[in-house]
C-alpha cells in the first residue's frame, strides 16, 4: 500500500522568530489603524472656526471677549455690519454661522448643512447668551442651510465617505487584475468613476435623501473623488507594483479618510490635521459633495483644484509607468534572436542543403 508524504509545510512549522516577527507585524498594524480613525474623534475640538458677528462694533467686541473666555481660541470671528453681509458668508462657505447683533436682540444662524458639529457648537452658545442677556430669553437660531429632513444628522453623508474611498481603491486593484495596459486602465478608472458617481449620488439623493441640489452636480462631484483615488493609486501601481498600492491605500485611507473632517469640519482636527485632510481626495470630496449639495456649488473651488491636481498626477504616473513597460518589452523584443515568422526558425541560420556523395 502507497502512502502520501506528508507535504513540505506540515513537517516543517514555521520557526518561532517567523511567528513572533508576524505577531509584531499585526500588532503594529493594529496601533497604526486604531491611531489613525480614533486620534481624530478623541481630539476633535473647536478651534479657529470662523464664523461672522454681526452689528456695531461695541457690541461685537463684547462677544469677542466674551467667545474667549468661555473658548479661548475657539473662533476665527470675521466682523460685518449686517444680517444680509454675514448670511452672505455663510452661503459662500467662508464661515460655518454667525451671531447677528444689528437687530437690537441677538439670535444666532447656523448651517447644520456645512457641519452639523459646528451647527450644535453654536446653538449651545446661543443658549449661553440667552443664560446671560439682561432678559433671561432664549436666543432665536435660524438654520440657513439645513439639511434634508429625511437625513437631518447628515449620517448618511459622512457614512458615504468611506465607501467612497474604498471604491476607488478597490477600482484601482481589480483593473490591475483585470485589464492590461496603462491606457486601457486609465479608461477604464474614468469610466467607472462616472458609473460610480451616477450610481452613489443617486442612492444617497433619492433613497436615502441625504443630499439635495443639482443631482449631476452631485454625481460629478462623487465622480471627481473616485477618479482622483482609483486613478493615483493606478499610478503608483504602474510604477512600484504592490508596493504602490499599499502606498495609495496608506494615504487614502489611513490618512485622507480620517483627516477628511466630513464627519464634522476641517477645523474641529487637531493641529494641522485639518488642513492636510483638505489637500487630500477624501477631504477634497467631502468639501465639493457638500457644496454642490447644500450651497448650489460655492466654495468649491479650493475642493475642484485638489481633486483635479490628484487626477492629473495619477495620469501622469500612469503614463509614465506605461511607457516604462513598454521601452522593457521592446527592449526584451530586442535582445532575443530574430526568428522566422513561417517556422520559427533563426533567421540567418537557415540549414544548408546536404550534397549528394
Amino acid at each position: 500500500m502507497t502512502t502520501q508524504a506528508p507535504l513540505a509545510s506540515d513537517a516543517l512549522p514555521s520557526r518561532w522568530p517567523i511567528v513572533a516577527g508576524a505577531v509584531v507585524l499585526l500588532t503594529a498594524i493594529i496601533t497604526v489603524l486604531l491611531i489613525a480613525f480614533a486620534w481624530p474623534s478623541v481630539r476633535s475640538s473647536v478651534h479657529d472656526v470662523p464664523i461672522a458677528v454681526a452689528g456695531p462694533t461695541t457690541a461685537v467686541a463684547q462677544i469677542r471677549a466674551a467667545l474667549d473666555q468661555h473658548l479661548p481660541g475657539g473662533f476665527e470671528i470675521t466682523e460685518v455690519a449686517d444680517t444680509a453681509a454675514a448670511e452672505q458668508l455663510i452661503r459662500n462657505r467662508q464661515v460655518y454661522g454667525a451671531i447677528d447683533l444689528s437687530s437690537g436682540t441677538p439670535h444666532v444662524i447656523v448651517a447644520s448643512a456645512a457641519s452639523t458639529a459646528v451647527a450644535q457648537t453654536l446653538q449651545s452658545m446661543a443658549t449661553g447668551l440667552g443664560q446671560t442677556g439682561s432678559t433671561g430669553s432664549p436666543v432665536a437660531v435660524r438654520d440657513l442651510a439645513a439639511l434634508p429632513g429625511d437625513d437631518p444628522r447628515g449620517a448618511g453623508l459622512s457614512a458615504g465617505a468611506l465607501p467612497l474611498v474604498m471604491g476607488g481603491l478597490l477600482a484601482a486593484v481589480l483593473l490591475t487584475r483585470l485589464v492590461h495596459g496603462a491606457a486601457r486602465r486609465a479608461t477604464a478608472a474614468i469610466a467607472f468613476a462616472a458609473t460610480g458617481g451616477l450610481t452613489v449620488a443617486a442612492i444617497l439623493q433619492f433613497w436615502l435623501g441625504s443630499l439635495s441640489g443639482s443631482y449631476p452636480a452631485n454625481s460629478g462631484a462623487v465622480a471627481l473623488t473616485i477618479a482622483a483615488t482609483s486613478l493615483t493609486v493606478l499610478g503608483l501601481e504602474s510604477l512600484l507594483g504592490y508596493a504602490g498600492i499599499g502606498i495609495g491605500a496608506l494615504v487614502m485611507m489611513l490618512i485622507g479618510n480620517p483627516l477628511s473632517g466630513t464627519a464634522t469640519a476641517p477645523e474641529m482636527l487637531p493641529g494641522w490635521s485639518g488642513k492636510l485632510g483638505q489637500l487630500l481626495p477624501p477631504g477634497a470630496g467631502g468639501r465639493l459633495l457638500r457644496s454642490t449639495a447644500f450651497f448650489d456649488g460655492r466654495g468649491a473651488a479650493h475642493a475642484v483644484s485638489v481633486l483635479v491636481t490628484w487626477v492629473a498626477l495619477g495620469a501622469v504616473l500612469c503614463l509614465v509607468g506605461g511607457l516604462r513597460a513598454r521601452r522593457t518589452v521592446d527592449g526584451a523584443a530586442g535582445r532575443r534572436p530574430p526568428q522566422s515568422a513561417a517556422d520559427g526558425r533563426f533567421v540567418g541560420h537557415e540549414p544548408q542543403p546536404r550534397q549528394r556523395a
